[in-house]
């Protein structure tokens, strides 16, 4: 009869290397921020053309009668589908690695934000909530979205 073979692998799961092996080499670093910065940036340029079809329409989604810094509600629809176009647009040359788009999608985040400040007024809790995701996308898109160092 022969020994049993011991089993090398500690309780708990695959080790790193198995999961390296599986599944690829681990992520770049930030790359997973880049990736946050470019769904962000889709997420919110998705929505300002659903905002903004929605106020150029008149629909029931907004109230008629909200206090805008800028001008009517009319004209804010098509600020805000303008500004969405260009956060798709952004989002999608992050994606691909392009390094323009990471500074046109830093602009465009920063439109956003202030642009949702002005639109406190009619939605606080949601103008709110996009002018902190357009802040972290800002921070990922200068903190991480530099070339990738080369190694010599």
């Amino acid at each position: 009869m022969t020994a049993p073979i011991a089993d090398t692998r500690q309780a708990g799961g695959p080790s790193g290397s198995d999961m390296r092996d599986s599944y690829g080499a681990p992520a770049g670093r930030g790359e997973g921020w880049i990736l946050f910065a470019g769904t962000i940036l889709a997420l919110a340029g998705t929505m300002n053309v659903i905002h903004g079809i929605a106020a150029i329409d008149n629909s029931k989604v907004f109230i008629n009668n909200a206090e805008l810094v800028v001008s009517n509600l009319n004209t804010w629809g098509w600020i805000v589908l303008g500004l969405g176009a260009v956060e798709i647009l952004a989002a999608i040359g992050i994606w691909a690695g392009n390094q323009l788009a990471r500074w046109f999608g830093v602009l465009a985040a920063f439109l956003n934000a202030i642009g949702q400040l002005m639109f406190v007024g009619a939605y606080p809790i949601w103008s709110l909530t996009i002018f902190g995701l357009d802040v972290l996308v800002i921070y990922a898109l200068l903190a991480y979205g530099g070339r990738p160092k080369v190694a010599a």
